[in-house]
């Protein structure tokens, strides 16, 4: 049997191998490899019948449904691009990312596009929407040619472009905590690779259901297809409005893996998890930050019979790290180690090795690093750097530069090799001479069991250099005592790490589009408010 090295050949290899298997199911439908294939095919044929050349962008605004699914791979099948927008984005952020990358089709639904009226005109390089089917009138959009889901599955069978693992295929855009948003360049080897890399350690084969709770446009949110296609297993796609939404598909499903970020994690672990669960739900993998430990153990208390996955992973490498089950008890709060494929590297600021235990910064080398960032040379320059000429895996003898991924995260590596996220380097927080991570403030209020969520930053204080600020929900249904809670961070933390400040309000607390509580918009409006 073939084996895959386009992202598309992921459905096509698995529809070779049992086309009347299940593929991906939404609401009560599900589409076998089969129709899953042809329907890729027609919309790849559908583009090039639009003019579609080699490498443009096809933009695909829509929730989580099988024509996103479709389109994701369908794009690249015709040998384009595909840029999935997250749906929770507003029309400023959708053009935006639209006319940074010179989109030339966009996906949408009816809805949608009605609330991108105003948006569209300045995409200078949009030459054609595609409309899933409704009942009114496709509209007239000036300078554009506007057409139905079903009128281009309908053009004649097209070859698509030819194009080679190493030609770009996504183009996945961060949630810009720092500024506009960046698009992360992924080629197809990125992506397979990777694919290959996260089924194999967890473990999937064509018996799983996986569940894809997470935004498609979040690269682990994409990786729930990607490797499901990869072994010919099932995905159900979620769009859930509250966390005990996704605990009932999990049951109706009868979904054997879970992939979620901590912040979800942490609103299920205050939820009732039907007993019958853990029978078949496989694993839990937690993905885009730390799992606090107080959530860890009470979703083993849930799930005793589930295994946990730790893993750390960044959209400019897709995958990073993971931390093997057996692992969990004797060291859980580590990342783990490099998954299969790739070599993590903690690097002092002069690029030679950390010795165990001294923090440094995490540098990402191997097939998943991706291209750079779109159009953006000086932030791809801050981030993709070429390896040093000593660093491990490179021989002197070696002419040309390696590009790495800088993660701008510091860690350390213990002696046995196993690596402990201290923090992001640009959300460190200096106080009283010290360098805190946010995240170890939140593990500790976390281990309290007095707050629900949480986000610790540091603000400017004349005094401390910053000061430690907390916002926080009351538990469940509770109510948040902020002396007792100041007490417990005076019990628990050392003298300079007890927050200034604690605020409390109504969860749950906001969240940027990958899923993760947003901890620059809270502390910018924080300190609005405080000014104003």
């Amino acid at each position: 049997m073939r084996d895959s090295t386009l992202l598309p050949e992921l459905i096509f290899r698995a529809a070779e191998r049992d086309a009347a298997a299940p593929a991906v199911t939404y609401g009560k439908a599900t589409l076998n490899y089969g129709e899953l294939q042809e329907s890729v095919a027609r919309f790849a044929s559908g583009l090039i019948g639009l003019g579609l050349a080699r490498g443009e962008r096809v933009a695909i605004y829509l929730e989580k449904r099988f024509e996103t699914v479709i389109a994701s791979f369908g794009a690249p099948a015709a040998g384009g691009v595909f840029v999935p927008l997250n749906p929770l984005l507003k029309p400023e952020q959708v053009g935006y990312i639209m006319r940074d990358c010179n989109v030339r089709v966009l996906v949408t639904s009816p809805e949608r596009l009605a609330l991108l009226q105003e948006t569209l005109p300045a995409c200078h390089d949009l030459r054609h929407v595609v409309v899933l089917d409704a009942a009114d009138p496709t509209p007239a959009l000036a300078g554009l040619n506007v057409l139905r889901w079903s009128s281009l599955l309908e053009a004649p069978a097209a070859a698509g472009h030819r194009v080679i693992d190493t030609d770009v295929v996504g183009i996945l855009y961060t949630s810009g905590s720092t500024g506009k948003p960046k698009g992360v360049v992924l080629s197809h080897r990125n992506m397979v690779a990777g694919a290959k890399s996260v089924a194999s350690y967890l473990e999937n084969h064509a018996g799983d259901t996986l569940l894809a709770a997470l935004p498609l446009s979040f690269d682990a949110g994409f990786s729930q297809l990607t490797t499901a296609f990869h072994v010919g297993a099932r995905v159900v796609l979620l769009n859930y409005l509250l966390p005990r939404d996704v605990i009932k598909a999990i049951e109706r499903e009868k979904v054997t893996g879970l992939t979620a970020v901590p912040p979800l994690y942490i609103q299920l672990t205050q939820l009732a998890w039907p007993e019958g669960i853990t029978d078949h739900l496989r694993y839990f993998a937690n993905t885009g930050g730390r799992m606090p430990r107080e959530t860890l153990d009470a979703l083993r208390r849930h799930l005793p019979r589930s295994k946990p996955f730790l893993m750390y992973g960044l959209t400019e490498a897709f995958r990073s790290t993971f931390l093997p089950p057996g692992e969990v008890d004797k060291r859980p709060d580590s990342i783990g180690k490099a998954i299969p494929n790739a070599e993590i590297l903690v690097l002092r600021e002069d690029g030679s090795p950390c010795a165990p235990n001294e923090p440094g910064e995490l540098v990402h080398r191997g097939a998943l690093v991706g291209m750079g960032y779109w159009n953006d040379p000086e932030k791809t320059a801050e981030r993709y750097k070429p390896l040093p000429v000593h660093a491990p895996g490179r021989e002197a003898g070696l002419v040309l530069p390696e590009i790495a991924v800088f993660s701008g995260d510091t860690v350390r590596m213990d002696e046995e090799g196993f690596l402990y996220f201290i923090g992001r380097r640009d959300e460190m927080m200096k106080t009283s001479g010290y360098r805190v991570s946010p995240t170890e403030v939140e593990e500790i209020l976390y281990a309290t069991k007095m707050v629900g969520e949480c986000v610790a930053f540091g603000v400017d204080d004349d005094r401390l250099g910053q000061a430690i600020q907390v916002i926080a929900t009351p538990p469940g249904d509770g109510t948040l005592d902020v002396a007792a809670l100041l007490a417990e961070c005076k019990a628990r933390m050392p003298a300079y790490m007890v927050p200034a400040g604690i605020e409390v309000r109504s969860g749950p607390l906001p969240r940027n589009p990958n899923g993760k509580i947003d901890r620059k918009t809270l502390s910018t409006e924080w300190v609005a408010n405080t000014n104003g």
